[in-house]
This record gives structure tokens, sequence and C-alpha cells, in this order.
């Protein structure tokens, strides 16, 4: 099969290359015969490691302006805002109690510990205010971004093109919002997006020594190809997502999602180096090892972050064991403290499964996921008509969580065009940026009575920003192809660019709670469903 040189292993024969994988200057790929296993394992890394962290470090030092402007505010009165009114006073509980929540009468902690204790970190350093709610989470965005900047550059090889993915974060209004808010999600993105960049990392390296293999002839030593031992990144992966997991359980989807990617990854591997037998040389070779890695360690981890529970007295459910639990049956053998946690989570999932629209009625905001891609129905976190400083004699303060219109608006065709590239270009980029996706937003389709909110979108940005880098990245050409297509495709980069930015700055009061005049907030609600 005639393979392209320029991007081997990510699409048919003769086919362009992705931009920012050849220097410019270079004629198109020809269509010729297989020119070996060694240069169908894909292009290496970008190899401008100085310019790409410079670049890396001017955008989080942007991410970090934008992430902490007037973190403190706005507040309810001096209270917290939204959902932050239950992280924050259980966080709280936290700082004085050892690490762990006192709310037995109720039995509303119904989330993993890990989020909480973030939290509590900025709460112990910054005292129980706006910035010690928030500071935690703004941190954590901007971790975020320098993530997305670093996995943008492994997608494209271009240290460019993964600036251009962190600025596209820092001004999507999802993210700046929940960045700047006392909840959940941001940590379970930061977490999901760390264990993505780690794959990432992982497959390049292993592709690096399956290159030097080739190199030495070794790849037919056996049918089944070489052993790696331990691999590292994926290892670190396994804690990221274990983690995310210790935040909300919504990460366990990207666990599947990320370990089924993986094994694929590995079977094309083999295939492209020229193994005997890929499939059988990944099942013994890869399979063992990316179970332990991405399904035992991430089960570790996130017991683990469990730890002030397991050592504590007044946990909720920490003693249940000859109460609700009987001393014996069949599972006698287990651990008490294993028990009384399996128990706190049969709790916490009950309460999940009974918190439907149906039985609970339906929240003002809450909405469904066919609407979330285009962020149909944004979510008011706080509104008051009682602010001043707006220059007028009435003013109010609002804050929304709102996608940047003409960023997500345009997630329909990019997604699409993303699809088309996976399935019939075999573009592993944009099937691993589908799957980040995919595994953040698909699974909510399965029980659609539940009440949902669009902050579940989160973890899932930073995929639509990568998919987004992607398809700019293939607007603006490659080298070889004449001046005026790319000379269009830049100019189609920068107005679609300009407009995300034009809109991120529109938005601007309503993100962050700056004082308007009703006429200003008014003219922010484009859609009826916004209202």
């Amino acid at each position: 099969m005639a393979t392209s040189t320029a991007d081997p292993g990510s699409r048919v024969a003769g086919a362009a290359p992705e931009p920012g994988l050849t220097p410019r200057g270079t004629p198109p790929p020809l269509r010729r015969a297989d020119p070996g296993p060694a240069a169908r394992l894909g292009a290496p890394p970008a190899t401008d490691r100085l310019r790409g962290w410079l670049i890396t470090a001017g955008v989080v030092l942007l991410a970090a302006l934008l992430r902490f402007y007037e973190l403190g505010q706005p507040t309810d009165r001096g209270t917290p805002v939204f959902d932050e009114k239950h992280y924050v006073p259980q966080a709280w509980e936290m700082v004085r109690n050892g690490g762990v929540e006192n709310n037995p009468g109720y039995e509303k902690i119904v989330h993993p510990p890990l989020g909480k204790h973030l939290i509590a970190l900025g709460q112990m350093v910054f005292g129980y205010d706006g910035v010690g709610w928030r500071v935690a989470a703004a941190l954590a965005g901007v971790l975020t971004v320098l993530l997305v900047v670093r996995a943008g550059r492994r997608l494209t090889r271009s240290s460019a093109l993964g600036g251009l993915a962190g600025l596209l974060l820092i001004v999507d209004g999802l993210s700046h919002v929940q960045s700047r808010m006392g909840m959940l999600d941001v940590f379970a993105a930061l977490f999901v997006v760390a264990g993505f960049t780690a794959l990432l990392c992982d497959r390049d390296d292993v592709r690096a020594r399956m290159a030097r293999v080739v190199a030495q002839g070794r790849v037919g030593d056996t049918p089944f190809g070489p052993r790696w031992g331990v691999r590292w990144w994926r290892l670190a992966a396994g804690v990221c997502l274990g983690l995310a997991c210790g935040v909300k359980w919504s990460g366990s989807y990207y666990v599947a999602a990320f370990g089924v990617l993986c094994v694929l990854w590995d079977v094309s591997l083999r295939r492209r180096a020229g193994v005997a037998r890929p499939w059988a040389g990944t099942v013994l070779r890869d399979l063992a090892p990316a179970l332990w890695a991405l399904a035992l360690v991430p089960i570790v981890t996130y017991v683990a972050s469990w730890w002030a529970w397991f050592g504590s007295e007044t946990g909720i459910d920490r003693h249940q064991v000859g109460r609700e639990i009987g001393v014996g049956g069949p599972f006698a053998w287990v651990p008490d403290a294993l028990r009384s946690l399996w128990y706190y989570h049969g709790q916490a999932l009950a309460f999940h499964a009974n918190l439907t629209t149906g039985s609970a009625g339906q929240h003002p905001w809450e909405s469904k996921p066919w609407t979330w891609p285009m962020g149909l129905r944004p979510m008011l976190y706080r509104y008051s008509d009682e602010a001043t400083g707006c220059g007028a004699s009435e003013c109010v303060s609002a804050v929304m969580l709102i996608g940047t219109p003409t960023l997500w608006w345009a997630s329909i065709p990019v997604l699409l065009w993303g699809l088309w590239r996976a399935v019939t270009r075999v573009d592993w980029r944009w099937t691993a940026v589908l799957v980040g996706y995919g595994a953040g937003f698909l699974p909510w389709f399965m029980n659609l009575d539940r009440q949902m909110y669009f902050f579940y979108m989160m973890p899932v940005a930073p995929f639509l920003v990568l998919a987004a880098t992607l398809a700019m990245g293939q607007l603006l050409g490659y080298a070889g192809q004449s001046e005026r297509r790319r000379r269009t495709g830049l100019l189609a980069v920068s107005a679609w660019v300009a407009l995300i930015l034009v809109n991120f700055v529109w938005l601007w009061p309503i993100l962050v709670g700056d004082p308007i005049t009703p006429e200003h907030w008014q003219a922010q609600l484009w859609l009826p469903s916004w209202r």
C-alpha cells in the first residue's frame, strides 16, 4: 500500500500532510512504493523545544492574568454562588475536620472527596472568602491551558498551533467561568486532559522505541514484536485518570474510552512496523500492561483519594458493618472499611439515580445533552439588579456560564469533518480528539430523564478546542500547496480567530460579573434559550 512519508500512519496514499509536519518549501508527497516500516511509524514530535516552551509560557501567563482577575468577586452578599454553596462549605468542613465532611443528617455528600480537598487547600491559605473558595479552581484552569498547549503541539507537530489551542481555551467562556468557581468540574477537566496528554507522550515514546527496533533489524525476531517493559507515561495517565474519578465518577468514562484507544494504537504500531501478527502481539505483549496501567492503577488511585475518610471515625457511613451491613456473608473476608465505602457508594449512586426531572422537578437551568455541543442552554450563575458603577442610574451584574458562540457554534461542522477524516483517512489525531470529546458527551444520553447541566461539558471543552485547532491547521494548508491556497487559508483562520476573540471580549462583563446597564444585559442574550 502506498503511503505518504510526510504523515505516515494517519492517511491514505498521497494525501496531504498535516500542517506543521513538513518544513516550508517541502514539495508535496508523491505516490510511490511503500518506503518501509520505519517511515510508516509517524512523524516525530516538533523539535523546536525552546520556541515551544516560550510560546507555552506566554499563553499560560495570559491565562493566569485572566483567570485570576478579581477572583474574589462576585459573591452572593459574601456567600458562595450557585453550586459553590454545596462544595465550598463541604471543603471548609474538611479544613476543620481533618479532611472529611460532616453532614450526616442530610446525606448530601454525593461526590468523591478529591475536588473538595483541592478547594480546601485554597481555603487553608486564603481563608473562607471568594479568593479562598476559587483559587484552586483558577490554578487548575491555568494548568489545563498549559496541558492543552502541549497536547496541541503533540497532535499537530507545530508549536504555533499548540499555542493557538491554548489561546482558544483561554477565550472559551465556559472554561473561563468554571475556572473561577469553587465547583468540581474544572478539576475533573484538569486530570482528564493530563491523562490525555500523558497518553500522547506515551504514543510518541513507544513509536520512537519501535523505530529503533526497526532500524536495528530486530522487528522480525518474533512474530509478536518486541516487549516494552514499563511505559511510564501510560502509568502516569492511569494515575491522572484515577484522580479524575476521585473528583467525579464521570472520569470513569474516560478510563474506558482511553483504554480502548491505547489498545488500538498498540495494534496500529505493530502492524505498521511490520510485525507478523500484530493483533496477537498486542494481546500477548500490551494488553496485560495496559490493564495494569489504565484499569488497576486508576482504581488504586481512586481508592487512595479517600485517605481522610479511611482515617476518620466520623466520616459519612464510615462504620456501617454491623449496622446497615451484616458482619457475615460471602463478602465477610473484605475489610470492613472497604465494605463501608461500597455501601457509601451505593447511597450516593441512589441519590444520582433519583435526581431526575420527573421525581425532583425541572431545574430552571437544566438542559439536555443535545443542546450542549452548541451551548444552546447556558446557565445563569448569579444576577443582581443592585450593582453600581456602570455609569448609569441603573446597573446589573450577572455571571453566565456560556461557551463563546463563535467557537461552540462551529462545533457540529468541525466534529463532522473530524469524523470524516478519522473514518476515511484513518487520521489518528482526529480519532484521539473525538474519543476524548465523545467520552465526556455521549454517556449522558443513557438516562435522559436525569437532571443535567451545561457545566458537565467542562472536561469536553478542551477537546472541542483541540478539534477546532486541527480544523484550523488543515485550513492553513501545508508546505507545497500554492501560495494562493495558503493565503486563503490564513485569511480564513485569522478571521475565525478574530471573531472568537471579539466575541469573548463582548461577553466579558457577563463572564466575570462586571456592572453593566440593563440594556447591555439584554443585548447579551442573543437567543430565547439564553433567558
